[in-house]
């Protein structure tokens, strides 16, 4: 598995550099180097001088000149002082919208123009975005542009701090990608309640981060991770098990909890997730962000996952009785329409998964006994059929050497940060 060699080599290189620190003499220590000895025969190796190349272009033969889009900047007038004629410009604009698109043409982003020595204009580079470029070449007999990406650096990266406020602000006061945050608290969701992160929390993360000139483009993956919250040390060690790539702590016990396909045991879909559906009884088109099930009235329904009720209510005009379950920081869900509440369900109380939490009903608006189920992300609505419970299973025993040695070296890696 490609991931625990990436470990195996992020440890050596770790121990190796301090090592190294460690154990080599100073640079005064070292003898000198010999002098040739006298009459040897001197020979030179001439290396060839590689071609500088910009996008793919050999930049001997070109003057260039590079600028950002200025603020509703058409092609037409990035191009015309530079020579380019416009019948070339109209060539251009009827080029696919693969390759270019003027209405996709933003301010600020870069664009580059290769000149021949009597000013002609050659080539004219486009950056989409700090990945991605077209070339199109303004030759008058052929023009022709073609797609490209900039060569992508993958950086080994190491991050460790200290809580003062959140997370996301210990990251940007480290200068580290906050993005590295929304990574984290993805892995530990169903661990950690980071809204409720305290001062003096501690976190050590070793993650992969593309870079292109030098510039960080996104997270690649997280190596390993570890989070000191409430007294409590958090290991996230990732693990390939059935061809799925998840985290599991120090035990070998998977981070994510699944939930339950359906809060109902019996029941069919009435009504999918929609942006516009004709509502059955105000008769217009409205989005329809949840998943009916069509079920007897006081069938029991029951909560998806582990979670925290925040919400015993009735809404009129709309969900009826409803209840709504924060599960962790990302995700929370509501159960409408109900003829009735679960015993003991009230706001604060905590519940598992599985466990009761209403009866199918009818109240509010509806034309019939059915649940109205809906499924929300960082409090936005997503389809619940669509959902991806991760797996719950522990590291099965066949696959149990395995997650030892990668166990071993990412928590030995991780406490030398």
């Amino acid at each position: 598995m490609k991931i625990w060699k990436d470990l195996v080599v992020m440890l050596l290189l770790t121990m190796g550099t301090i090592l190294a620190v460690i154990l080599l003499p100073p640079l005064s220590a070292l003898s000198p180097v010999p002098d040739e000895p006298s009459g040897a025969i001197e020979s030179e190796w001439i290396r060839p001088v590689p071609v500088k190349k910009l996008y793919g272009i050999a930049l001997s033969s070109y003057n260039i000149i590079t600028g950002k889009v200025r603020r509703g900047e058409s092609l037409a007038e990035l191009l015309y002082p530079y020579g380019v004629s416009s019948q070339k410009i109209h060539r251009i604009s009827l080029l696919p919208d693969s390759l270019i698109d003027e209405r996709k043409i933003k301010s600020g982003n870069s664009y580059t123009l290769f000149c021949t020595s009597d000013t002609t204009s050659a080539y004219f580079v486009y950056e989409k975005d700090p990945l991605n470029y077209v070339v199109i070449c303004l030759d008058s007999d052929s023009l022709w542009a073609k797609n490209g990406k900039k060569p992508i650096e993958n950086r080994l990266m190491f991050a460790s701090g200290t809580i003062e406020t959140s997370l996301w602000e210990s990251m940007s006061y480290s200068k580290t990608n906050p993005m590295l945050a929304v990574e984290l608290s993805e892995i530990f969701a169903w661990s950690i309640d980071f809204f409720g992160v305290q001062k003096g929390d501690r976190f050590k993360v070793i993650y992969e981060e593309a870079h292109v000139d030098s510039q960080s483009i996104g997270i690649n993956r997280i190596l390993g991770a570890w989070i000191y919250h409430n007294e409590t040390d958090f290991w996230g060690i990732p693990f390939e098990q059935n061809e799925v790539r998840s985290f599991f702590d120090e035990n070998g016990n998977s981070l994510r909890k699944a939930f339950l396909k359906a809060p109902l045991r019996f029941s069919r879909i009435s009504s999918r997730f929609s942006h516009s559906r004709l509502h059955p009884v105000l008769k217009i088109r409205r989005p329809h962000h949840g998943v009916d099930y069509a079920a007897p009235t006081g069938t029991p329904v029951h909560s998806v996952g582990d979670g925290v009720v925040i919400k015993v209510a009735y809404q009129k005009g709309g969900g009826g009785n409803y209840v709504k379950i924060k599960h962790n920081s990302m995700y929370s869900t509501t159960y409408m329409h109900l003829s009735r509440f679960g015993k003991g369900i009230r706001q604060g109380v905590y519940v598992k998964q599985g466990d009761v939490i209403g009866y199918v009903g009818s109240t509010g608006l509806a034309t019939g006994p059915h649940l109205d189920f809906r499924f929300y992300k960082n409090g936005s609505p997503v389809d619940p059929l669509k959902v991806e419970a991760p797996p719950v299973e522990p590291v099965e025993e066949q696959n149990r050497a395995s997650f030892e040695v990668i166990r071993f070296i990412t928590m030995q890696a991780l406490e030398l940060i």
